[in-house]
């Protein structure tokens, strides 16, 4: 598949009409519906627009290029629209941006296909094919413009190959480069030609490794990463660092390689940059490092096993929560209610494909978190860890299990990395002929019995906490319930889906298990209340204060009221980051009354994720559909009173 295929005359916008970032969003989404690209406007939008929120793809010098991979696209695409008069875009150097470049691609698109995609952000590079396409007349201008360049693309692509391949120069210096971005559809491909096109200007030798759509291209060999002076990491995902220790490493996000890459290779190519130490690869050790502070790796590795774990949550959790409710309207004999949620055959189905998968929570957390801190190695012992967590076996109590839950499987996962680690540096000595083993059988042997051993001993202090946790919270009543639903559905609205957020979304979803059976947890009633409230305040505001928002925030109104429905906190995070001062205090005191009303009154949830679309999961789901309302409601009148006193 070439370029040209992806580029449609019936799919481009000659002359962009929108005058703002939102506006541009919809109306190239629009024209993509209306060419029969997508089946549904509103959820390739939103696609779009939670790619916005990670960085802006206006990549500035007038280009932008938003994308998203999902289930609403019907074809790949690349649809091509420009702005006359240039549209504010929030780009990264400020200025106006004129052409863009809207990505999609199907949420199983082939490997032709992201191919294709990934050589069309390549071309974009190319101030050339910019300059021309910005005097295009028609559409089939545009579409022989990129057919040209992808041709003289792929000329210049075979002469730098076979320039690879011949006797290596000496006198200049060698810098090597890893670039990566979550999609791998544009950003990882545009660093790779930005730092190549920068490293030719300064007279530098790279050579680029890019983690993106095709898999991993132009791998870096052992031979040169030993003889590079420099090593780039431009990526806003993980990838494999262990390879880079002890050499001069910058680590920055995927963006700097396209914006900033003459600062990178300079800075690569001097041998200043900080030493790269992998953790347990080298007996010099600092909190800080090429990859961040100790708090954000720790941080890291947290979201690393919640972020694998939560599809098991939600999904299993919801089954068994369907399980109880088709119970619940089927009815069970009074004698019968202790098989509530397995009574009928259908439930009990529903429960037993459920409970499967929610089995796996825990292990699923450790091994991930484990796997983050040492790599693959660390995977097996983490799941052991997580699933002994879950039996509760524990030392002298092998007839009598204590689970210790999810704090025990937290606990588990850290100490199943570090554990690796240490026995990482323990084996660094031995002979390298050992080295396939070491993978195979020491560190899966040693790390076993001895984070085996550990939890046997760990899960008796974190049995008793997680105990004396699921009574207090199963006692909460009144008072003290509201003041918890206030706390944890505040924390959702203090950064929208940061790590505040993520703690008491975490914290929530851990009530689950033990709470179900009696009907579901007030405490994940109270945080769902709460990240509903945000986005839904937005849409309050845009209807009762039009006067004092921007044009752009009017228009978002709609769809922060489907995305606060859908309990998508994210939705209000472009309002947030404009007005912080202004925005986050009034969505925190709505959350708050949102979650305290919910946990007074003792309203229970058994799933963990849905919003309005589970709600009859809800014990009492008017009143709760009544208390996310009154939040939302008066975080949009405490905000609408702050921006009329801004605005005096």
């Amino acid at each position: 598949m070439k370029i040209i295929d992806l580029l449609a005359e019936d799919c481009m916008i000659m002359d962009l009409k929108a005058q703002d970032k939102a506006g541009a969003i919809k109306e190239m989404v629009k024209k993509l519906a209306a060419s029969g690209r997508i089946n549904d406007e509103a959820v390739f939008e939103a696609g779009i627009i939670a790619r916005e929120e990670q960085t802006s793809t206006g990549l500035g010098d007038g280009l932008a290029m938003p994308h998203a991979k999902n289930e609403a696209v019907v074809r790949p695409t690349v649809l091509f629209a420009r702005s006359q008069r240039g549209v504010d875009y929030d780009a990264l150097d400020g200025q106006p941006t004129y052409l863009f470049f809207m990505i999609a691609a199907p949420a199983g698109a082939n490997d032709t296909h992201l191919q294709a995609l990934a050589s069309l952000s390549r071309l974009l590079l190319n101030p050339s094919l910019i300059a021309s396409l910005k005097e295009a007349k028609e559409a089939k201008e545009v579409v022989q413009l990129f057919d040209q360049a992808q041709k003289e693309y792929e000329a210049k692509e075979a002469e730098e190959t076979a320039a690879v391949n011949d006797t290596v120069s000496q006198e200049r210096p060698f810098v090597i480069a890893v670039t990566a971005c979550p999609t791998g559809i544009a950003h990882t491909y545009m660093a790779e030609d930005a730092l190549k096109n920068k490293a030719k200007e300064l007279n530098v030798e790279i050579k680029v490794e890019t983690n993106g759509s095709e898999g991993v291209k132009h791998q870096l060999t052992d031979e040169e990463i030993k003889r590079a002076v420099g090593v780039i990491v431009a990526a806003d995902k993980n990838v494999e660092m262990a390879r880079f220790e002890g050499k001069p490493l910058i680590n920055r996000p995927v963006s700097d390689g396209i914006k900033k890459s003459a600062e990178l290779i300079e800075l690569a190519a001097s041998g200043e940059a900080p030493i790269y130490h992998h953790q347990g690869g080298s007996e010099k050790k600092e909190t800080t490092t090429a990859d961040g502070s100790l708090g954000s790796q720790i941080y890291k590795h947290l979201m690393n096993g919640v972020s694998h774990m939560l599809p098991f949550v939600i999904g299993g959790g919801i089954a068994i929560a369907l399980a109880f409710l088709v119970d619940q309207m089927l009815g069970v004999p009074t004698d019968s209610l202790s098989q509530l949620g397995s009574y009928h055959e259908i439930s009990a189905y529903l429960n037993t494909i459920g409970g499967t998968a929610f089995s796996f929570m825990l292990p699923v957390l450790a091994g991930f978190i484990a796997s983050s801190i040492a790599d693959r190695p660390g995977l097996i012992v983490g799941f052991a860890a997580g699933a002994m967590a879950a039996s509760g076996v524990a030392i002298g109590s092998l007839e009598s299990p204590m689970p210790s839950g999810f704090l025990g499987a937290l606990v588990g996962g850290f100490l199943a990395g570090y554990v690796i680690l240490a026995l990482k540096k323990l084996f660094k000595g031995l002979p390298k002929s050992l080295d396939g083993i070491k993978a195979i059988l020491f560190y899966p042997v040693f790390g076993l019995l001895i984070t085996g051993g550990l939890m046997l001993l760990v899960n008796v202090p974190m049995s008793a906490i997680n105990t004396g946790l699921n009574n207090f919270l199963s006692n909460l009543s009144g008072e003290n319930a509201a003041i918890l639903g206030a706390l944890l559905a505040g924390m959702m609205a203090v950064d929208l889906g940061g790590p505040i957020n993520k703690a008491a979304y975490v914290f929530g979803t851990g009530t689950l298990a033990a709470t179900v059976s009696t009907g579901g947890s007030v405490v994940m009633a109270a945080v769902m209340a709460g990240g509903m409230v945000p986005p839904l305040a937005i849409f309050f505001a845009t209807i009762l204060f039009k006067n004092q928002l921007y044009k752009k925030d009017k228009e978002a109104g709609l769809t922060n009221l489907i995305m606060g429905f859908s309990f998508i906190t994210e939705g209000a995070i472009p309002f947030a980051a404009s007005d912080p001062l202004r925005m986050i205090p009034s969505f925190i005191a709505g959350s708050a009354v949102a979650g305290g009303l919910v946990g007074a009154l003792g309203i229970k949830l058994m799933a963990p994720h849905g919003g309005i679309f589970v709600i009859m999961l809800v014990s009492q789901p008017v009143l709760y559909l009544a208390f996310i309302l009154i939040g939302s409601l008066i975080s949009a009148l405490i905000l609408g009173m702050l921006l009329k006193r801004k605005n005096k």
